[in-house]
């Protein structure tokens, strides 16, 4: 590579960081592992340009909060955030905080590359003002009932609940559903998830005694 890429990962789990090292390392990126925040956040003064890939759930502070902290140290390094499977409130705040994008697990390897790739591109002029816009856009191509099912998916209800909610069949939301994915020109969930998430990013966070 003609310049260095850094990866910096906060990950409390020793397989998993053990793991990423080597598919970063192939991929050509130069990863900097972290098994703790307290550690990671004491290095991160002195970081140079790169990514960071942070997970969620981590020791005596969670992933939204070691967000926070470090942005508040310095906001040039693009965050990626790992959620657990189905955590979209977590998400949507993180994205709200500043993080660049989020991975849901368990992410293919794919995935994670094109992620960093991403946050590599955008990292010199870190503005999504063009991505929100995009996404604010094609979601407003969604039919009223289509942009109810996916409310309901951003607020983490399945599809039970959600046709609960809406006074509909379980069998109506899954038709909903597959006609919005189509018309977004998306075959996966987490795609869709991401785009509902950027179209949000102008709106106030619910409280926490608030369901979506």
């Amino acid at each position: 590579m003609a310049t260095e890429r850094t990866v910096y990962v906060l990950d409390d789990d020793d397989a998993v960081l053990r793991s990423l090292e080597r598919l970063l390392s192939a991929a050509n990126f130069k990863p900097i592992t972290f098994d703790h925040p307290s550690v990671f956040l004491t290095a991160a003064k002195n970081f140079k340009t790169g990514c960071v890939l942070l997970d969620v759930r981590l020791p005596d502070m969670n992933g939204l909060e070691v967000q926070t902290q470090l942005m508040k140290m310095r906001n040039d390094l693009p965050v990626i955030v790992v959620t657990g499977q189905g955590d979209i409130q977590t998400a949507v705040r993180a994205m709200k905080a500043g993080a660049a994008d989020f991975l849901e697990k368990p992410y293919s390897d794919h995935a994670l590359l094109a992620s960093i790739e991403v946050a590599f591109a955008s990292e010199n002029q870190y503005n999504h003002d063009q991505d929100i816009a995009d996404a604010v856009r094609r979601i407003a191509t969604l039919s009223p009932r289509e942009r109810a099912v996916l409310d309901g998916l951003l607020a983490g209800r399945p599809n039970k609940l959600i046709a609960y909610d809406l006074g509909i069949s379980v069998r109506t939301v899954e038709v909903h559903r597959a006609r919005m994915m189509e018309r977004l020109g998306m075959r996966q969930l987490t795609e869709v998830i991401r785009l509902g998430v950027m179209a949000r990013l102008n709106a106030p966070l619910p409280t926490d005694g608030q369901k979506g």
